[in-house]
């Protein structure tokens, strides 16, 4: 796929909520963490929905079920119903139906959102690779997920199951920190089988086919905090991103980013589907954001003025990925982005 190298984040003369017709929300560090929802995201979220624009959440954690997010959801003040809830577990099920007869048996390896999403599409669960199983699929199975369950999926994919992965995130966002994800998981029985699983989830092709399938998004955002799932899956989709900074991404690995982890948008949480985005514009040898001027030197990054700390980054990424052009940027911005608490 070849698409324009971006350079710089984008401007927007009006709020994101109305120039696009659905947000395609990650969960897990957008709007809440473990359990809790981030700060501004209720209200946010319920403004933008006033507003007409479609919310759907999509989420690479195959742990719940869609009813279960929506409750969730609908708990912390988001009314949401389960069919705005797109989640991994549905997009390798869907992939799984596409190779498999109906009616097969499929072996688990995760919780009840796999479960139900393999049901949807005629398939059976199973729990053992004695059960006869055509495939395997592997899925978050949360904190209490038992050893003994790496050890059915690698005694199938051993006798030559084909074996599929939701997701490969190697980590999530906790309430209490970042903890080991579901391509930790993966990671085990890649390990012990020396097989490769098909994934479905983001950055990949098949989950945005399942989001743009269940949703019907025509002008849609991708909203999320990770630069290697949420910001490239809306890279590998042509689709526009905004990136929020309530999760796992950083400063540093944001001015490093290579151009398919580029977000169109930058904003500190969810206010920005309500805002504009300023521009970023060309300031002689450096750019502009607000008050705040970036260039790149010979080892560093530069960062001049006062202002907005969000306008302050804006005008560093665009520096750093001019910089950097198709590459990554490996010029030092440690001093910058301190400058800006980030």
């Amino acid at each position: 796929m070849s698409q324009t190298v971006r350079t710089r984040p984008a401007g927007s003369g009006q709020p994101l909520s109305q120039a696009y017709d659905t947000a395609l929300l990650d969960l897990d560090g957008v709007v809440y963490a473990g359990g809790s929802a981030i700060a501004h995201a209720v209200e946010s979220l319920g403004t933008a929905r006033g507003g007409g624009m479609h919310l759907a959440y999509v989420t690479n954690n195959a742990l719940r079920t869609p009813d279960t997010v929506a409750e969730h959801l609908t708990a912390l003040g988001i009314a949401t119903e389960a069919g705005d809830v797109i989640t991994s577990a549905q997009a390798v099920a869907r992939l799984i139906s596409e190779q498999v007869p109906a009616g097969a048996r499929v072996l688990v390896i995760g919780g009840d959102g796999l479960r139900v999403a393999l049901r949807e599409r005629g398939l059976e669960p199973v729990e053992s690779a004695d059960d006869d199983p055509v495939a395997v699929v592997q899925g978050y199975g949360g904190p209490e997920l038992p050893w003994g369950r790496f050890a059915e999926a690698c005694y199938a994919i051993g006798r030559g199951v084909p074996w599929f992965a939701s997701n490969t995130d190697l980590t999530i966002p906790s309430a209490r920190g970042i903890v080991p994800g579901n391509g930790a998981a993966v990671e085990v029985v890649r390990i012990a089988t020396g097989a490769e699983p098909q994934v479905a989830g983001k950055p990949l092709t098949p989950m945005h086919r399942e989001t743009i399938l269940r949703t019907g998004a025509e002008r849609p955002l991708v909203v999320g905090d990770r630069l290697d799932t949420d910001i490239e899956g809306a890279f590998n989709g042509e689709v526009d991103s905004l990136l929020v900074l309530t999760g796992v991404t950083d400063g540093a690995q944001l001015l490093a980013a290579p151009p398919q982890h580029r977000p169109t948008y930058v904003d500190a949480d969810l206010r920005g589907l309500l805002t504009g985005q300023p521009e970023v514009v060309e300031a002689g040898e450096g750019f502009r954001c607000g008050g705040w001027t970036a260039t790149a030197g010979s080892d560093r990054l530069e960062l001049e003025g006062d202002g907005e700390v969000l306008d302050g980054l804006r005008a560093l990424c665009a520096a750093a990925w001019t910089a950097a052009g198709a590459g990554s940027c490996g010029l030092d911005g440690g001093k910058a982005l301190a400058r800006l608490g980030l």
